[in-house]
């Protein structure tokens, strides 16, 4: 191991195409003890994959607050972990940010890998500013929804939302109400895999292509004009 005082390590694990995981990532996911992964069946098959055999603990959005004290019990009893979530780089929009707090308040070293993290290609891929912007990540559903569109209504920043597919449509709808249907934006989804694509143009070009669709699929990424 190069560094002997790191006790977890974040490892990002690629968000389509399984070549995009880093031969450190491979080495490292080889070396810890246990890995926690945000669905055991998702690392799981990664894991085949890269013909790796490590004990696999659950650790996601809805048992990390019983689970974490456990886990920095172990990490000081010299336990080695890398922290995974199903696609990307742990604790942007996924589980991890807690564990992350909590060794830190405990003196344990942690690293984090550089890797895939879905926004940036998408950012890349718009054509819109990327020198300054905002990361958003997934709007509220309800409460405080209308608060957040509201505050970003005057954000001249480039903006960035993480999006599910049977939403993005009514987002997008939402986007034309708070920024005007002339605002540019960007759709990105299935980022890196066989059907990737992205959808440049005004908010009202980029729903009319949308809703040409039967279907839409795959994680999107929605990258939206500052004012």
């Amino acid at each position: 191991m190069e560094n002997n005082s790191t006790q977890l390590y974040i490892v990002p694990t690629p968000i389509g195409n399984l070549e995009d995981i880093t031969l450190r990532a491979i080495r490292i996911l080889k070396e810890v003890n246990t890995i926690l992964a945000e669905d055991t069946r998702v690392t799981g098959k990664l894991l085949n994959h890269l013909e790796i055999k490590k004990p696999l603990l659950s650790y996601h959005n809805f048992n990390e607050h019983q689970i974490v004290t456990n886990i920095i019990k172990r990490i000081k009893e010299g336990e080695l972990f890398a922290l995974v979530s199903d696609a990307g780089t742990p604790a942007i929009s996924d589980p991890g940010f807690l564990l992350v707090r909590e060794c830190l308040k405990n003196d344990i070293k942690i690293e984090c890998l550089p890797g895939p993290t879905a926004f940036v290609p998408a950012l890349v891929k718009s054509g819109l500013p990327s020198d300054s912007f905002i990361f958003e990540g997934f709007l509220p559903q309800k409460k405080g929804r209308h608060t957040k569109l509201t505050s970003l209504s005057n954000e001249n920043r480039t903006m960035i939302f993480y999006e599910s597919p049977m939403r993005v449509l009514k987002t997008l709808e939402q986007f034309k109400e708070y920024f005007g249907n002339e605002r540019l934006v960007s759709v990105s989804r299935e980022i890196s895999k066989i059907h990737e694509e992205t959808i440049n143009g005004s908010i009202d070009e980029v729903l009319a292509k949308l809703k040409e669709k039967s279907s839409i699929k795959g994680e999107i990424v929605v990258i939206l004009a500052g004012k």
